[in-house]
């Protein structure tokens, strides 16, 4: 139970710099959506920009966050005094490999920018590029000692310069846009350089503390393991953004096509409370994992992470989707018109996340080239249904294709995951949620147009409620939770999944 508290504990904390930061986030959305007008396409050139540099990152990164992890544990940092490596080697070496793809994307960007530019629809505008090129560069190498930081179990270090980034993001947007009236997507580009380049400096004083030391030999192993993730990266970031860089290209209408991704990629930022939730539990339960993997009872702390995991998003589900009435404001009026693609999204974002907690078998018997195989299906998938449907379907095609990509990679991982390293999942348990939180959302939305609001948030509340009580009657008595549980009573016995092993 320790571990699962401890789990929880980081979770909150890592949850504090990716939901609360993005709740902040939000506030540029009704700031964007009202100061970019709809019909300049502004915002549409946004969302497809940065679903490029997705893609990039994934790229530059090389996988080496998850290669970290794996190679970090591998040998104690007591004995790099030695001479046998140590996490700040595996350190060295994940950074240098990332600083040298950097340095050569960069010198390629800088000196092909015309070619590239026209090729992406940009000729006109070197500038968007360029900035958004340096910022993923650096993004990439703060990738490394943001990795760094979750291996050495500082979440307050980590959670604190995320939410520095987004303060500085939300002050400067808002000095431009409202107090300097700016209406061009320039300067959300030029406001990410400066946040970007601002929080880089910030971690000179960590990277001094690295006692730097490369080591060849420990990178042909680690590019050996990190290349399956680095495709499986390519393929689950293209899950994620390969409809908002297909989308201007097969869209019938090129001049109508930024103002209808401009629309999609607005609702989605809705949806995206899902993603906080599986980001935050990401950065708190992968080095966890690796930790705990040669525990006698880790295929149990696995199961029950995974039903917490599901129980948790499935509420999030349920509480975006009952106070729409309400979330639909943080939209200009001009953006409302694509709301119905916000379920959709998120159950795709469910099921992503479910494809994450299974990926650990085959991450953990070094089997990484099966979540490579896994990803490019599922990608292909997205992307054949996308191109099919986009010209008829507009974006509802896009929310579709993220739901068949990410649940043909999930039961792909988890029949082939059952046969090759069997962990027993508690099915039946999950199968009563996912059931309950259906019937919710189909009262919720068969509500009749006209009643009032204040009616429809009673009945919706109503029903959030039914599902929060179902999960402390069954999974998490109040006197359980951590911190706050000691008022309610003394601790129950341990449910099957949460026990620890014998000290």
């Amino acid at each position: 139970m320790a571990k699962l508290n401890a789990l929880m504990k980081d979770t909150a904390i890592y949850g504090l710099s990716s939901i609360v930061g993005r709740f902040l986030n939000y506030l540029l959305v009704p700031l964007y959506t009202h100061y970019m007008p709809r019909e300049s396409g502004d915002y549409g050139v946004s969302t497809n920009i940065y679903a490029y540099v997705a893609l990039i990152m994934a790229l530059l990164t090389f996988g080496m966050e998850t290669t970290l992890f794996r190679f970090a544990n591998e040998t104690p940092a007591s004995d790099a005094r030695q001479g046998k490596g140590g996490p700040d080697t595996v350190f060295t070496t994940a950074f240098a490999t990332v600083g040298a793809l950097t340095a050569l994307f960069l010198a390629l960007m800088f000196g092909f920018i015309n070619p590239v530019a026209t090729a992406l629809g940009y000729s006109e505008h070197h500038d968007y590029l360029l900035m958004m090129s340096v910022v993923v560069a650096m993004d990439a190498l703060q990738a490394i000692p943001f990795c760094f930081l979750r291996f050495q179990k500082r979440a307050v270090r980590f959670a604190s310069l995320k939410l520095l980034f987004i303060a500085l993001s939300i002050g400067l947007n808002l000095l431009y846009f409202v107090v300097l009236g700016k209406t061009s997507v320039f300067y959300v580009f030029l406001i990410n350089l400066m946040c970007t380049g601002f929080i880089s400096l910030l971690f000179i004083p960590d990277l001094c503390k690295i006692r730097w030391h490369f080591d060849g030999a420990l990178l042909r192993r680690m590019l050996s393991y990190s290349w399956p993730i680095l495709v499986l990266a390519i393929a689950g970031i293209l899950n994620q953004v390969a409809d908002k860089i297909l989308f201007p290209l097969v869209y019938p209408d090129e001049a109508e096509a930024n103002v209808q991704l401009g629309i999609y990629g607005s609702c989605v930022k809705i949806a995206m409370i899902m993603a906080m939730i599986t980001q935050a539990f990401r950065y708190a339960y992968e080095p966890i994992v690796f930790a705990k993997s040669k525990d006698a009872d880790s295929r149990e702390y696995y199961a029950a992470a995974m039903k917490f995991f599901l129980i948790f998003t499935l509420l999030a589900f349920l509480g975006v989707v009952g106070y729409m009435p309400v979330l639909q404001y943080i939209l200009g009026a001009g953006y409302r018109e694509g709301l119905g693609v916000v379920p959709i999204v998120m159950v795709a974002e469910i099921m992503m996340g479910v494809y994450f907690n299974l990926s650990f078998w085959y991450k953990l018997i070094d089997k990484t080239i099966y979540g490579a195989l896994f990803s490019i299906i599922g990608c292909t998938v997205l992307i054949g249904v996308n191109i099919i449907f986009i010209p008829h379907f507009s974006y509802w095609a896009c929310a579709w294709g993220g739901v068949a990509g990410y649940g043909t990679a999930m039961v792909l991982s988890y029949f082939v995951g059952q046969h090759k390293n069997p962990i027993d999942y508690p099915m039946k348990e999950i199968a009563q949620y996912v059931l309950l939180a259906a019937a919710c959302y189909f009262v919720m939305v068969s509500i009749p147009e006209g009643w009032p609001v204040w009616a429809e948030l009673l009945i919706n509340t109503a029903l959030i409620l039914i599902f929060v009580a179902y999960i402390i009657k069954k999974d998490l008595p109040l006197r359980s939770l951590p911190v706050i549980g000691k008022y309610f009573g003394p601790s129950p016995a341990l449910p099957v999944g949460a026990r620890e092993g014998n000290p």
